[in-house]
C-alpha cells in the first residue's frame, strides 16, 4: 500500500497553523483543547498529513483570531498587516537567516540561537542600514587606529 503525499495545500495551511498559533505564543497543546482534538492532531494539520475539516478551520481562526482566508492568503496578496509572519519574511535578510536557520538539527542550537535574537533584538534600539554599515565600521577602525601609540 503507497502513503499518501500529504497536499501542497494541506501543508500550507498547517504551516500558517503553526505560524499563527507560534506569533501568538500558544501551545499545540493549547489550541488542540480549545477546539477539542488531541495535541497529536494538531501536529497532524500543522504538518500537512491531515487535512482540516471546515468546520474545524473555522475553529482554528477563531481561536488564532484570524479569517479563514487569512490561512489560504499568499503572501504576494498584498493582504494582512505589517507585522504579518509573511510580511516579516519578504525582507532579504529575513529569509537568509530562516534559510540558515531550517538546516541547522540540533534542537538546542536551534533554540540558543532563536534566544540569541531575541535579546539582541530587544537590546537593539535603532537599526543601521546597510548602507550606512560600511561606513560606520570605517570610523569605528579609524578610532581604532587613531587611539593605538
Amino acid at each position: 500500500m503507497l502513503a499518501r503525499t500529504p497536499d501542497p495545500l494541506d501543508v500550507m495551511v498547517g504551516a500558517k497553523i503553526r505560524i499563527f498559533r507560534t506569533q501568538r505564543g500558544m501551545s499545540q497543546t493549547a489550541l488542540a483543547e480549545k477546539i477539542g482534538v488531541a495535541f497529536q492532531q494538531v501536529q497532524k494539520y500543522e504538518k500537512g498529513t491531515n487535512r482540516v475539516g471546515a468546520s474545524r478551520l473555522s475553529r482554528i481562526a477563531a481561536v488564532l483570531g484570524i479569517s479563514i482566508g487569512e490561512l489560504f492568503d499568499s503572501p504576494e496578496d498584498g493582504s494582512g498587516d505589517s507585522k504579518s509572519p509573511f510580511r516579516l519574511l519578504a525582507g532579504r535578510d529575513a529569509l537568509r537567516v530562516l534559510t540558515a536557520f531550517s538546516r541547522m538539527s540540533d534542537p538546542r542550537l536551534r533554540r540558543a540561537i532563536a534566544q540569541l535574537v531575541e535579546t539582541v533584538a530587544d537590546q537593539q534600539p535603532t537599526v543601521i542600514s546597510s548602507t550606512a554599515l560600511p561606513a560606520a565600521r570605517r570610523e569605528r577602525r579609524r578610532k581604532t587606529s587613531a587611539a593605538q601609540p
